[in-house]
């Protein structure tokens, strides 16, 4: 149940038996040769959707831009400074909040999210802490379900950013965005993150550790479906200690 595609009166409806809400949120930033630059909100977005459908939960509109600052080197990367994304967090769940909602699970796609995101949750109650406000912040990559799964198939190779299990479930959500290009070398170098300009010259394709030219649109599906899986348990959970 989509919320941008629900009337006021459908959401007031819904609002008479539920106040959870999941939402999706990632980053628009460069994925490499073989990556999409929006794949961070491609893939919650996706699990987002297959997960409402299966619950009858309320999915919010994805926040489609994250702070990926690191990223600034390569074109068509957007990026939120930290104190942006904490306010734009903080000001939809107060908007939401306002109609009713108060089980608020964020499906994260992006790592540079996590910081921002969670200092938005110690904002929220530190300023309304009579509330009755709940949140859940649920990296799709790191369920144990989906690490498992990657872990055994693709080991090293998955790597950590531009990795073949994002690639592969962008290609199963939009098969037609496919893209295969090779790399060199097949596998990616790995070593730390600073800034963009250090960012660029140690990872100049945009990967860390990956090859992701292993990417198929099977193993999204795959992927997609033990993610579902595991975000529909973690939300049952959530609920059911509020």
């Amino acid at each position: 149940m989509r919320l941008a595609h629900c009337t006021w009166l459908e959401v007031e409806t819904y609002l008479r038996h539920a106040d959870g809400i999941l939402i999706p949120i990632g980053s628009t930033e460069q994925h490499g040769p073989n990556g999409l630059v929006g794949t961070d909100t491609i893939c919650p977005e996706l699990i987002a959707e297959n997960v409402g459908k299966r619950l009858d939960l309320m999915v919010a509109p994805a926040i489609a831009y994250g702070m990926s600052q690191h990223h600034m080197g390569f074109p068509g990367t957007i990026s939120l400074r930290p104190t942006t994304l904490i306010k734009l967090v903080i000001d939809i769940v107060r908007s939401l909040h306002v109609h009713g909602f108060r089980n608020f699970f964020f499906l994260n796609g992006h790592g540079g999210n996590i910081a921002p995101v969670t200092s938005a949750f110690g904002e929220l109650h530190a300023t309304l802490p009579s509330s009755g406000m709940r949140f859940l912040l649920c990296n799709w990559w790191l369920l144990p379900e989906v690490k498992a799964w990657v872990n055994k198939q693709y080991g090293e190779d998955e790597g950590m950013h531009a990795t073949i299990s994002e690639v592969s479930l962008t290609q199963y959500a939009i098969p037609h965005t496919a893209k295969h290009y090779p790399c060199t070398p097949e596998r990616a170098p790995t070593g730390p993150i600073h800034d963009a300009s250090d960012f660029r010259r140690r990872f100049p394709d945009g990967r860390i550790g990956s090859a992701p030219q292993r990417a198929n649109a099977d193993d999204g599906k795959k992927i997609c479906e033990l993610a579902v899986s595991a975000v529909c348990r973690q939300y049952l959970e959530f609920i059911k200690t509020s």
